[in-house]
């Protein structure tokens, strides 16, 4: 095995699958010389030529539009939108045209196309940069959506949605970038969709979470620890497709939740993740499920993120509320 952070995970990826399958590309903006705004794309263009890796302008509904159309033509583009916000400017092409290609052409046409996007808050990064807003694809049937939160998942994941006849939505935790290194299997190392993670064994609560809050949740496990409380914390990796047994079993032993995500709280994926746990495993619940997210307010300047964002504190206060209800 290999010891990388995700940044070098997904660079390692792209271009073994690249090597592999000749019609693999990659275009997006600065993916190029620059290799991307993030480098996760550097030094492809050196290695595969500017036919595969395709400097594209700042037109997020042309990438998204020009990936479909090179799926159409038989090629398997990866797209990369540099930040999940800017998806905003291309939502006609995202859910209108690539999430329906394959029932508007009744199964004739599926679309072979990942797209690529860093998300979340953590680095005070600029307006529209930093938005969670994943539950918003939700509501696009068509498209699958994964969100990965270490190098191993990472990997194995990308690889499994490079190869995917349908288009996936492959969401980076953009913190969570180059903090730390972690042990990537080489080779064929294809981690499947719609299976959660158990990151951490514990009796009296279940914390659920995916990106970059999973790293979150796992500081706020250890001082829970230290105060007599253990949790299991469930990374879902998946959010389309749902792994609604491996959730719902792990929320059955403990019989309690708290859903912690980046988004703002009204209408996040948290509210499905609820909702999912009180029609399939109300009896089995001791306490109410808390959620704890981003307020309802738009993603702040830089210094005030530690305000907005979820912290280990509230984590905390919300699994002590729980377990004590």
């Amino acid at each position: 095995m290999a010891e990388l952070n995700i940044i070098e995970a997904i660079r390692d990826t792209l271009a073994s699958e690249m090597e592999r399958d000749e019609r693999v590309m990659v275009l997006g903006l600065d993916v190029g010389r620059l290799g991307g705004v993030f480098r996760a794309t550097e030094g492809l263009l050196d290695r595969f030529g500017s036919d595969r890796v395709v400097n594209t302008p700042l037109a997020e509904a042309s990438i998204v539009g020009s990936a479909l159309g090179l799926a159409l033509s038989g090629m398997i583009p990866v797209a990369e939108i540099q930040f999940l916000g800017f998806t905003h400017q291309a939502m006609h092409q995202m859910g209108q045209q690539l999430g329906r290609y394959r029932f508007r052409s009744r199964g004739r046409f599926p679309v072979q196309v990942t797209v690529r996007a860093p998300m979340g808050g953590g680095v005070k990064t600029p307006e529209f940069h930093p938005d969670a807003i994943e539950a918003q694809f939700v509501q696009t049937p068509g498209l699958k959506i994964v969100c990965p939160s270490t190098p191993a998942d990472a990997a194995g994941m990308l690889r499994t949605a490079i190869r995917d006849p349908d288009p996936v939505l492959f969401l980076e935790p953009e913190r969570m970038y180059r903090l730390g290194r972690q042990e990537v299997p080489e080779g064929e190392h294809l981690t499947p969709f719609g299976k959660v993670r158990i990151a951490r064994e514990g009796k009296h609560c279940t914390l659920v979470a995916w990106s970059a809050a999973v790293e979150l949740c796992t500081r706020a496990c250890d001082a829970l620890a230290a105060e007599g409380i253990e949790c299991t914390l469930v990374d879902l990796r998946s959010l389309v497709p749902l792994d609604i047994e491996g959730l719902v079993a792990s929320v059955v032993r403990t019989g309690r939740c708290v859903v912690v995500h980046e988004a703002p709280v009204s209408a996040g994926f948290g509210a499905e993740v609820v909702a999912t746990l009180v029609e399939e495993a109300f009896y089995d619940l001791d306490a109410p499920i808390a959620r704890v997210g981003a307020w309802d307010t738009p993603f702040p300047p830089g210094s005030l993120e530690g305000w907005y964002l979820p912290s280990v504190d509230r984590v905390v206060k919300a699994v002590r509320k729980t377990v004590a209800a």
